[in-house]
């Protein structure tokens, strides 16, 4: 980081401690799956599907979110997203039906988070900084994200098991609003001037959806939320169907985001020095591989820290190549609007992760087939992102600028 200047780093750092607030919250809420299911009765079904709506908002709102950033700056829309995360979490106890979770987890706070992520901060990274250090600051962003995971999900549970799933709920939505301070360090003061060839944000999203690379590296990142939303959701409860204790939950999703930290970390670095989309393949294909080993081996507590050990260090460790390979193919004018463009891919594959594992287990009673799933999709993943191009496509200067 010694050639940044100190507004490049001031506004990653920033950037990546949001990222910790809103991903680490977000990132939590499997943990009150079975809670909220004995409280309030409504089955895990009915519970996964307000989360899996979450995750669908989640990513819906990537795009607006970051066209609205690309047009006004990003201060007031991360302002907003805290306060509608907060919100969402503070009227949750008072939800006693399915489609009340759908309002507060699956709307306002999955809306506030999304407002609050990637796009927008990715994108207020990137114009501060050159092409050669965007992908080291998407992943010193990206690894907040993971370590608010690190450090959430074991409070969350603590919190759970001391005050109960409400009390919890309505610290998160306390512990979220204290991030309010860092946004002013994101803010830019003016928006940015249009460059004269500039042809606006639609014409822009047209290209890049008429380009086949830009398909196929969605395609590949449908996979990757198909996959985390699953685990993310449903691993408390299939640590619960393995007769282990909940803490093996909870320290497992705190050592995927532990393991994360160093993975964002080698990804961001990785993409000054090799092609994103082999980065990718490589990391879809290890997904493959490490489910398989998992349901070969005896469950036990050391292998599901072992397996959050290796499936952490790809988890959101995806997100700065394919943040690279868009900046690469479109510039980052509108990069908080096209990468929002490619994270709701990313949640149509979380809402079918979340939704899907919940009808399974419901219907069979274990997580099976749902594991198959995962794995086969992991390896379609790898194969998919080989062909993408990651040459520069013909459009004008202000691409770069």
């Amino acid at each position: 980081m010694k050639s940044w200047t100190r507004e490049a780093i001031v506004v990653t750092l920033a950037a990546g401690a949001i990222l910790m607030v809103t991903m680490g919250a977000r990132q939590s809420m499997g943990l009150f799956v079975s809670p909220l299911n004995t409280s309030t009765g409504l089955g895990i079904a009915a519970i996964s599907f307000a989360l899996a709506v979450g995750q669908f908002t989640w990513g819906a709102v990537q795009p607006i979110a970051g066209a609205i950033a690309d047009r006004y700056g990003p201060g007031r829309v991360v302002v907003g997203g805290l306060f509608l995360l907060a919100l969402g979490f503070a009227v949750t106890p008072f939800m006693g039906s399915s489609w009340g979770l759908v309002f507060s987890l699956g709307l306002l706070s999955a809306i506030g988070s999304g407002a609050g992520s990637f796009s927008v901060l990715l994108g207020a990274a990137a114009q501060r900084m050159s092409a050669e250090q965007r992908g080291k600051a998407a992943g010193i962003i990206n690894a907040g994200g993971s370590f608010g995971q690190f450090v959430f999900a074991p409070i969350v549970q603590k919190l759970i098991s001391g005050f109960g799933w409400m009390g919890a709920m309505w610290t998160l939505a306390v512990m979220t609003l204290a991030a309010l301070p860092l946004v002013g360090k994101i803010a830019r003061r003016e928006p940015p001037k249009p460059h004269p060839s500039d042809k606006g944000v639609w014409p822009a999203v047209k290209d890049a959806l008429a380009d086949p690379s830009y398909l196929l590296l969605h395609a590949g990142f449908f996979t990757c939320g198909f996959h985390i939303a699953f685990l993310v959701t449903h691993l408390p409860q299939e640590v619960n169907l393995c007769g282990l204790p909940p803490t093996v939950a909870s320290w497992s999703l705190a050592i995927i985001g532990l393991s994360n930290i160093a993975g964002s970390l080698f990804a961001g670095s990785a993409t000054a020095r090799f092609r994103s989309k082999y980065i990718l393949a490589s990391m879809y294909g290890s997904r493959a591989a490490l489910i398989a080993i998992y349901l070969l081996a005896p469950k036990t507590a050391l292998t599901f820290y072992l397996f959050a050990v290796g499936l952490g260090f790809t988890w959101l460790a995806t997100v700065p190549p394919t943040a690279g390979i868009v900046g690469k193919l479109f510039g980052v004018r509108y990069l908080a609007t096209l990468f929002g463009l490619t994270l709701l891919s990313h949640q149509v594959g979380g809402f079918l992760g979340a939704w899907l594992g919940g009808l399974a287990y419901e219907s069979s009673g274990s997580y099976q087939w749902m594991w198959y799933a995962d794995m086969g999709l992991a390896a379609a993943a790898a194969l998919v992102n080989l062909p993408i191009r990651e040459a520069p496509i013909g459009r004008p200067a202000v691409a770069a600028a």
